[in-house]
């Protein structure tokens, strides 16, 4: 019953916000924090913070993914403008995929094997406009027991624009809101941040060190999760 109470809220929710955001234009920011926020409340979320900060000079914020709280939650806390990469499957779903074009987001086709060009002229022009990209590198949701294979996208953005990453780990959002499974439940997400870099002081291995260095702190952090449960 949980979870379709918030399926409903996201159905009002988000409709609301669409509508604000092609009202605001250039602001659209400021609706879609105000939902992230409204949403932290409605789902009984809490945070807890370790291994540092939000670093507000990195340009490539790369996430794991368990949720689809996993973007709720970021676009609540992170004070600036975002521009999420995106699968084409979420722009093509009906009105709600407009969330995406409404906030001038990066939409990526996997199709096209031109994708990768549209995906590196695309996140220039957000960085121009002084847009962090953020995105998942595991390329789609996990099951929450682990972190998945990195695809290359995040490696190649990093290295063609030298852009200084920041890894965050989170843990328990799967939990929270379990779209596959229809669960729902309030509680405590544990947000991990680690050091930020740029990859050129990293060596070439950078991207598979960062996905052990990742996985590790997400096993830590499921381990200390169950025990305290």
């Amino acid at each position: 019953i949980k979870f379709y109470l918030i399926v409903l809220n996201f159905g009002i929710t988000v409709t609301i916000t669409i509508i604000a955001m092609y009202l605001l234009k250039k602001r659209h920011v400021i609706a879609r924090r105000i939902w992230a926020k409204l949403q932290f409340k409605l789902l009984n979320m809490r945070f807890k913070i370790v291994g540092g900060k939000i670093d507000e000079d990195a340009t490539l914020i790369l996430i794991n993914h368990q949720s689809l709280l996993d973007i709720v939650i970021y676009e609540g806390l992170h004070p600036k403008d975002l521009a999420w990469v995106a699968k084409k499957e979420i722009a093509d779903i009906p009105w709600f995929g407009r969330i995406l074009d409404s906030s001038d987001m990066i939409i990526i086709n996997r199709s096209d094997r031109r994708g990768l060009i549209k995906l590196l002229k695309d996140v220039k022009d957000r960085l121009d406009d002084n847009r962090p990209i953020a995105m998942f590198p595991e390329g789609t949701r996990g099951r929450g027991n682990k972190i998945l294979k990195f695809k290359e996208g995040a490696k190649i953005i990093a290295e063609k624009y030298n852009l200084k990453v920041q890894p965050i780990v989170l843990c328990n959002t799967r939990n929270i809101v379990d779209s596959q499974n229809h669960l729902a439940n309030g509680g405590l997400v544990t947000i991990n941040y680690l050091p930020s870099f740029y990859p050129k002081d990293r060596g070439d291995d950078w991207f598979k060190i960062l996905h052990e260095d990742m996985s590790k702190v997400y096993s830590d952090d499921l381990a200390e999760y169950f025990s305290n449960k």
